[in-house]
């Protein structure tokens, strides 16, 4: 069974940062699209954002600015950098492996709570 494992979720102030991490296996890590969604209660999940295994980033529009994705080859890690957090920022963060060509393949981690508020 594939395990993308998080860590670094937590409670912060707004206006803060915290960093996110996701490791993965090494298999999945160098041949799949890693990203970071979230979701907050009462909402559908959404992707904050992905980084292809070629580099090119994709993000949402609302965190544009403020998060950064980055992947550690060495590491098999994934991170998402967020800065100035805004209490709207506050959900549950889900890494995912995402690879598709002729099929879908697709992995998740079990989730890592931010909490935005003073």
């Amino acid at each position: 069974q594939v395990q993308l494992v998080e860590s670094g979720g937590g409670l912060v102030q707004p206006g803060g940062s915290l960093r996110l991490s996701c490791v993965a296996p090494r298999s999945i890590f160098l041949f799949y699209a890693m990203g970071w969604y979230r979701q907050a209660p009462g909402k559908q999940r959404e992707l904050v954002a992905r980084m292809s295994s070629d580099g090119t980033t994709t993000y949402a529009d609302s965190v544009k600015g403020r998060f950064t994705i980055s992947r550690d080859n060495a590491k098999n890690t994934v991170y998402l950098q967020m800065n100035s957090l805004k209490p709207e920022d506050t959900a549950a963060y889900y890494c995912n492996a995402l690879f598709v060509s002729v099929s879908r393949s697709e992995y998740w981690g079990q989730g890592t709570q931010v909490t935005v508020s003073s």
